[in-house]
């Protein structure tokens, strides 16, 4: 009778196609061993079936880029010898499930695939999605992710310095959480993970596996249904604490010559790791189960191999030096064991009590995993779809500042202070600017260089028009690096959508991707890394809610010299307020729409890139020549919450004049508001240019209507201590 049942086959999130694949690729019936390794190499996690097709149009080269996508990392050069090393990863099913955990080991997963690479990882990030803030779950959603966000990244020691958090009843059942980590490393000091040398010894270390994160590969795969709660089991549990024994004994490691190939063990574990670096090098390998430290009895290689335990690494050593590095890792407590070998043959063959328990072709394990083109809308088809209605009628606001107000108050636009005082931004001693304006700045550490990072993306735009959406993503990256005065380099992303076996929602992932590539090569802002989050909906809230589509990107900008770096709050007195970039009265998508009006209508912005790139150089240029005292970039909520934002960061109010409904909240592209000093005009007559108000006393005042600073303090500082202490 067949051990294998089409039961235990669909437990395993394969399809009977998939399994005659499976058979085909291995001339025989697999056992349960093997067949748990294909199933997690071909979900939808690991494999990328449904997305591989389409992530080949990204633009990944330029001259400065060392290392693109395939890798754990992206690589690019930033002068003297140095390159920055980062990813963006999502861990949104296991954050719904177990919220402190999932985000926690969300963070120190991400900071494994930065170190393993030979990086000191020197900044965290984060884009974070919840539903409504009134949703029974939310308060401890919220609560669970950002203490387990700040739980482990406080307690390793790197600082958390900035991120993004938008609220969507669209998110009530699937939460959204992307961590992003950047770090340093030597450009002679870089790590891959491909194994070579036939005999060279394979060695695992860090902590023991046990039985937490079985099947989390296949539960990221897959969509929630009404038991998502009964899926705890699935959620991997992190120590901080040995990740940062991890993170310096890696480092004292690969200060020696002794390593030949390094991969952290993520999603799918064990598998994975050793899956990717035999396959990479072209060659076999061959493991023994019983010498894998184990910190639970009668454990299988099933469950061995599935497990995703954190906080572990395999590495590829050269001959002799077995020793060596098994004196520096149990000198910093950590496990070390020779668990196998580099073989010839293209295979992987686990061994355990003296068995062969698992013989599987690595090509058809890795490369040939299943690809799909799956059917999707036409752009003109996925309106009709998503039956947005058109813009109609919009009224003039009553009191723009009794408006203002509302929007400062609003979850999308409110003070994060309640989030970010409890990550630890100071750690490390670099960071230059803090959460709060349009990008962190960490010094790279020596130096007079530092790095701007960011993260951003809208899924309201993304969802009525993906490939506007997805241009306009890649452009705020690039408008936010630019408005610290650093040169945008490169991104990483995470695309975050729901189910890629729907026309609708394939549509959202394929013209999304149309966008942000026409925009990377655009900006010349290659993708270097990044990772895909599919199947994100439930069935939980009664009604198979979708997420909005949620492609967020993580931008990275190099400045030579950090104390030239802008930020947005208002500096003097008696200083000149000027917009750069035409101004659109177009108020589709906006959030004074959707906040003042409870509407979503009308197509978003329109993001042209010339003007992207022309008015980003203008900006770059302003600050390197200190002709500008304050930049700050124009999005959410438009031109008014803007200056208000400038307004409270320098505790100097701001008088502006000539403010109608469609100029103060249209959310244009392309824009900048930036301060000067009154006696230093700034003649730019080659941009769209004016000058809209000036500096001085203690209210935002428009139109004649004053509004104090602390009035407007209390209503952007009040949202979250009131949600989260109700």
């Amino acid at each position: 009778m067949s051990q294998i049942t089409p039961e235990i086959v669909a437990e395993h999130g394969l399809s009977p196609e998939e399994y005659e694949r499976v058979l085909h690729a291995m001339g025989r019936e697999p056992n349960l061993t093997e067949l748990g390794i294909f199933s997690v190499m071909w979900s939808e996690h690991c494999s990328y079936k449904s997305s591989r097709f389409h992530l080949k149009k990204l633009p990944t080269e330029a001259p400065w880029v060392i290392c693109g996508p395939g890798e754990n990392a992206g690589v690019i050069d930033i002068g003297d010898g140095q390159a920055a090393i980062f990813k963006m990863e999502s861990h949104n099913h296991p954050s719904y499930i177990e919220p402190y955990q999932g985000a926690a080991t969300g963070v120190g997963g991400i900071l494994r695939d930065v170190f393993t690479m030979g990086a000191r990882p020197v900044a965290n990030m984060n884009a974070l999605r919840f539903g409504r803030p009134d949703h029974p779950k939310m308060r401890h959603l919220i609560s669970g992710v950002v203490s387990g966000i700040g739980g482990y990244g406080n307690c390793v020691g790197v600082p958390t310095v900035g991120g993004e958090v938008n609220f969507h009843p669209a998110y009530d059942g699937n939460i959204l959480v992307n961590a992003m980590t950047v770090g340093v490393a030597d450009t002679d000091k870089i790590f891959y993970c491909a194994a070579s040398g036939v005999g060279n010894p394979i060695v695992y270390v860090g902590s023991k596996t046990g039985r937490d994160g079985i099947h989390g590969a296949t539960m990221a795969s897959a969509d929630f249904g009404e038991d998502a709660e009964e899926k705890r089991p699935t959620v991997q549990v992190g120590d901080p604490f040995t990740e940062k024994l991890l993170i310096e004994a890696c480092l004292e490691l690969m200060a020696t010559d002794a390593i030949v190939a390094i991969q952290d063990m993520g999603a799918a574990g064990l598998t994975s790791s050793s899956v990717e670096m035999a396959s990479k090098g072209g060659c076999g390998i061959r493991l023994n189960m019983n010498a894998v430290p184990q910190r639970e009895t009668g454990m299988t290689p099933y469950e061995m191999m599935l497990s995703e335990s954190q906080e572990r690494m395999l590495m590829v050593l050269k001959p002799g030096k077995e020793a060596m590095a098994e004196a520096i890792f149990k000198k910093w407590e950590l496990d070390f064991a020779v668990i196998g070998e580099v073989t010839e043959g293209g295979h992987m063959i686990l061994e355990w009590n003296g068995e062969v328990v698992a013989d599987i072709p690595l090509g058809p394990l890795a490369e040939d995993a299943p690809e799909y083109e799956r059917p999707y809308l036409s752009r003109a088809d996925y309106q009709l779809w998503a039956k947005v209605s058109p813009l109609g009628d919009v009224p003039e606001s009553a009191d723009l500042g009794a408006d203002l107000l509302t929007l400062m108050a609003s979850p999308n636009i409110a003070s994060r202070r309640w989030i970010w005082e409890q990550y630890d931004n100071k750690v490390g001693g670099d960071t230059v600017q803090a959460p709060g304006g349009d990008a962190a700045v960490v010094r790279v550490h020596g130096s007079t260089k530092a790095l701007a990072i960011t993260t951003d993306c809208n899924p309201r735009y993304c969802y009525a028009d993906p490939f506007e959406g997805g241009k306009q993503a890649v452009a705020e990256a690039y408008r936010n690096l630019s408005a610290v005065g650093a040169t945008p380099l490169a991104i990483t992303n995470c695309l975050n959508f729901a189910n890629p076996q729907r026309p609708e929602i394939m549509a959202q992932i394929v013209h999304a991707l149309d966008g942000m590539a026409d925009a990377c090569r655009a900006l010349d802002f290659p993708i270097v890394s990044g990772n895909v989050s599919l199947y994100n909906e439930s069935k939980a809230t009664g009604g198979g809610s979708a997420i909005l589509p949620t492609p967020a990107i993580g931008g990275v900008g190099l400045m030579p010299d950090w104390s030239k770096s802008a930020t947005v709050a208002v500096k003097a007195e008696g200083e000149c307020l000027a917009v750069i970039g035409a101004s659109y009265p177009h108020l589709g998508q906006s959030t004074w729409l959707r906040e003042v009006h409870g509407r979503e209508d009308g197509p978003p912005p329109h993001v042209d890139l010339g003007e992207e790139r022309f008015h980003a150089e203008l900006v770059r240029t302003l600050i390197a020549e200190g002709k500008v005292t304050a930049v700050h970039d124009i999005s959410d909520g438009g031109l008014l919450v803007a200056a208000a934002e400038m307004a409270l960061a320098g505790g100097i109010g701001i008088t502006l004049d000539a403010m109608n409904t469609a100029f103060a909240f249209n959310e244009s592209q392309s824009r900048y508001l930036v301060t000067y000093k009154a006696d230093a005009p700034l003649d730019r007559a080659e941009v769209p240019f004016e000058k809209i108000g000036t500096t001085g006393g203690d209210a935002l005042v428009v139109n004649g209507r004053a509004i104090h600073l602390a009035e407007l303090r209390t209503a952007h500082e009040g949202f979250f201590p009131a949600l989260m202490n109700a």
